[in-house]
Formats: structure tokens, C-alpha cells, sequence
């Protein structure tokens, strides 16, 4: 009897290679080819039924309209998809186990079963185990239907006979189909169930949400085909031990991306934080030296985090260490400060760290990394109720950030009085209780600390 044909699937991509290969040939990732047995095709398309062929129609004739949005009575999470669920649309929210995402959809779908018909879909768990977790929250769950299936053919039966507006399946890597041969959680079977579950919610106008895990480096698991497939792609962040969480927007099809929502875990479950700025601003009496607050901007919300730098003795190899930062980008800004500043970290050890676990990717935060830096050299603290925002060359210049005037008016709503920024982004009319210092280099925003 002949030995059953396989094929190597990459696990980051689901390019198939009819060999074993180091590097994958398509995304070029390298040990990701995982062997599968190859599946047989049948003469009959399983996607005719769900295709939909539509005529060729010109752009300008097709009328343009905005989608119909359903809030989910979470603001927080209302915000980071755009302003509530769109009729078919499909989202993937991944994070680390034990994050909180089960009982952020569990929480939705109980606000928004008294609006339309839900349907929890759970592949982890029991039925009884997400009735326990829903009397711990407090939630009634009168109207909420559940069904415990991993099977991805019944679960589309049931989708058909209940015909629910919003459904959440918790988890895709659980699901499999009984069109293939392969385990729950490979490549093959993801693939194939989050397709199929995202046709049925565009035939049927049900919007889905999709549970995904992610791996050791935090990225989702499963092909990177599952980010394509999804109109809307949310990722779960926070420190286990720590009561607040971030849900964060990385692709939206229907609003704005690098939205941020802010939770915070309590007995309750997660309840939307109105005021983020206070979780990344720590409560010092006084002014410490090395802390500087950075006005920074996530989405749509401009958004107070403090940063803290401390320069110590560092030997003969000082070591750069930053959390929550790029540790390049750090070295780089080293450079810049010793080359055109006049100040030498060369043989002080540096470490930079953002307050309350946030991650911060904007180059806005330079000029505010820079000052921390120098005022933990010099020992002295910043004045009580500074900020400083933007971005620094490699020429030293001081570049503007975007949307400078509401960081700066959001600045001086929470009672900050001094601010230094880029010349571009000085404001042409006084913000009342706010004394703006515009600078074009980074040696002028020096000196003007050491005037302080």
C-alpha cells in the first residue's frame, strides 16, 4: 500500500513546498516548514455554495456609504473599532492566555444581547465553565446562547438554524474540519476555518469575533493569511500581574488603527478606563531627577506617560537597557546628545523605562528620552508640571510632532504649566496656563534646562 502523500506547509505564511527547506521560499522565515499530510481534493468546490459572483460596475456609480455601527456599551472597546460592531464584519482578537480576552467578549456579548441576537461559541471550555465565569462577573446572561463545539460543520448549522447577529468563537485554533485530515490547530485546518467562518458571516451579515492565541514572540499564531482574511485585527497586551490591560488596533477595515483602549481587571471583570494618563504618570511628592512626562499620542488620544532614565557608573562596557522603548533607538539618541550637545554617556551606564508597562513606537518621544537622560546626569530634577514632545535627527535638529496642539491642549487640561517643542509645533495663540519653550536643536532645549 502506498505511503500517503505530504506536503510542508509554512506555519508564518501556509506557502506549501512539496520539500523541506531551511528558509521558506515565500516570506523567507526560516525553520517554520512544518510537514502535513497533503489532503485530497475533491471534484466539487466547498466555497461554491458561500461565492457570491456580483456584476462590473464603475467605481463612481456605486453609491458610497457609511456602515451601520452597533456600540457594545464598552467604551473602551467601542473606541478601538471604530465605534462598535459593522454588520458582517469578522474581527481576531489575540493575547497571552489568561489575559482576559474570554471575558471581555463574554462581557460584550451579554451588553449586547439585549440589543440582537448572540451566540457564544466555546471550543476551551464547558458550557457550565462560562456560566460560572458569567455569575462571578454578575452578568444575567437570560438572552446569551451558548454552544460548546469544536466541529467547524455543526458550528455552521447551528449558525444557520439560530441566525444570530453577533457570534464569538473562542478559539479558532480549536476548530476543525471534517474536510480535512489534519489536527485541530495546524496550519491547515486555521486556515480553513477562519475562511469558512468569515464567508458565513459575509453571506449572512452576522458579525464574528475570533479568539486567537499567539506565540512566544506575541504574534499571533497560525499563517499570517488569518491577519488578511479578518477586517479588523485587535491584539490583547498588559502584564498578567499588573490590573490594567491594553487593547490595541493593528488593522481596521472600519475605523482608524493604533487606536488603544485602556481596561482595567477587576472582580467585576474588565471595566474601560476613562483617564489612561493617570495609570503612566507615577505620584511623586516631589520632582525626581530623571522623570520627564511625554505627551504622546495613540490613535486618536493624546496621552501623558512618564518616562524615566537613570545614568549611573558604568565601567569599562556601560550597558543600554530600555523598557518599553527601542533599545536602538536609545544608542542612537546617545550619539546625537554627546555629538551635538556636548554631553557623554560613554561611560555611565543608561537605563530608560516608561511607566505602567505601555510601549512606546513614536519618535516623538526622543526630545523627552533626551531630557530624562540629562536631568539624571546632572541630578537635578525638572520643574513640577513639565513636558516635552519630538522627534530628534541625527543632525540634531528637533523635527515636529503630528497633531501638536491638542497634545499640548491635553497637556494643560491635566495641569502641566511648562513645555518644550519642536519650533513647528509651537502654538500661534497662548494656551492659557501653559509657558511653551520652541526649540529648533537639541542643544538649545539643553540649555534651556540648565536655565531652569
Amino acid at each position: 500500500m502506498a505511503a500517503p502523500k505530504s506536503h510542508y506547509v509554512c506555519s508564518e505564511c501556509g506557502a506549501t513546498s512539496a520539500k523541506w527547506l531551511g528558509r521558506c521560499p515565500s516570506c523567507g522565515a526560516w525553520n517554520t516548514l512544518v510537514e502535513t499530510a497533503a489532503e485530497s481534493t475533491g471534484g466539487k468546490n466547498r466555497y461554491q455554495a458561500l461565492a457570491r459572483s456580483q456584476p462590473v460596475a464603475t467605481l463612481s456609480e456605486i453609491e458610497a456609504r457609511d456602515f451601520d455601527r452597533t456600540p457594545t456599551s464598552l467604551e473602551e472597546l467601542d473606541r478601538v473599532l471604530g465605534g462598535g460592531i459593522v454588520t458582517g464584519g469578522v474581527v481576531l482578537i489575540g493575547g497571552d492566555p489568561g489575559i482576559g480576552k474570554s471575558t471581555l467578549l463574554l462581557q460584550a456579548v451579554e451588553a449586547l444581547s439585549k440589543q440582537m441576537k448572540v451566540l457564544y461559541v466555546t471550543g476551551e471550555e464547558s458550557g457550565a465553565q462560562v456560566a460560572m465565569r458569567a455569575r462571578r462577573l454578575g452578568l444575567d446572561g437570560s438572552q446569551v446562547r451558548v454552544l460548546a463545539e469544536i466541529g467547524l460543520e455543526k458550528i455552521l448549522a447551528t449558525l444557520e438554524a439560530e441566525r444570530p447577529d453577533f457570534c464569538v468563537i473562542d478559539s479558532i485554533q480549536t476548530l476543525y474540519s471534517e474536510q480535512l485530515s489534519s489536527a485541530p490547530g495546524s496550519v491547515a485546518q486555521v486556515r480553513e476555518c477562519a475562511a469558512q467562518l468569515t464567508r458565513t458571516a459575509k453571506a449572512s451579515g452576522c458579525a464574528m469575533v475570533l479568539v486567537g492565541h499567539v506565540t512566544k514572540e506575541g504574534a499571533l499564531a497560525g499563517p499570517r493569511v488569518l491577519e488578511h482574511i479578518v477586517d479588523t485585527v485587535l491584539y490583547f497586551e498588559g502584564d498578567t500581574h499588573s490590573s490594567y490591560r491594553l487593547v490595541r488596533a493593528i488593522k481596521n477595515r472600519f475605523g482608524a488603527v493604533n487606536e488603544i483602549g485602556v481596561f482595567a481587571m477587576t472582580e467585576k471583570g474588565l471595566k474601560g478606563v476613562t483617564n489612561p494618563s493617570a495609570i503612566f504618570l507615577s505620584t511623586h511628592g516631589d520632582p525626581v531627577p530623571g522623570s520627564c512626562v511625554l505627551v504622546t499620542l495613540e490613535g486618536t488620544r493624546p496621552m501623558l506617560v512618564e518616562l524615566q532614565a537613570l545614568v549611573d557608573g558604568g565601567g569599562p562596557s556601560p550597558r543600554r537597557l530600555s523598557v518599553g522603548l527601542e533599545r536602538d533607538r536609545l544608542a542612537m539618541l546617545l550619539a546625537v546628545l554627546h555629538r551635538h550637545a556636548g554631553v557623554a554617556t560613554m561611560d555611565q551606564d543608561v537605563f530608560v523605562n516608561a511607566v505602567g508597562g505601555v510601549r512606546i513606537s513614536e519618535p516623538a518621544a526622543d526630545l523627552a528620552v533626551l531630557l530624562a537622560i540629562q536631568s539624571s546626569l546632572r541630578g537635578k530634577p525638572l520643574p513640577k508640571g513639565f513636558i516635552a514632545f519630538g522627534e530628534v535627527g541625527l543632525a540634531g535638529e528637533v523635527r515636529p510632532a503630528p497633531r501638536g496642539q491638542e497634545r499640548l491642549k491635553e497637556a494643560a487640561k491635566l495641569g502641566f504649566s511648562v513645555a518644550v517643542v519642536p519650533q513647528a509645533n509651537a502654538p500661534k495663540k497662548p494656551i492659557e496656563g501653559l509657558k511653551v519653550h520652541a526649540v529648533a536643536r537639541i542643544e538649545d532645549a539643553i540649555e534651556i534646562l540648565r536655565g531652569m
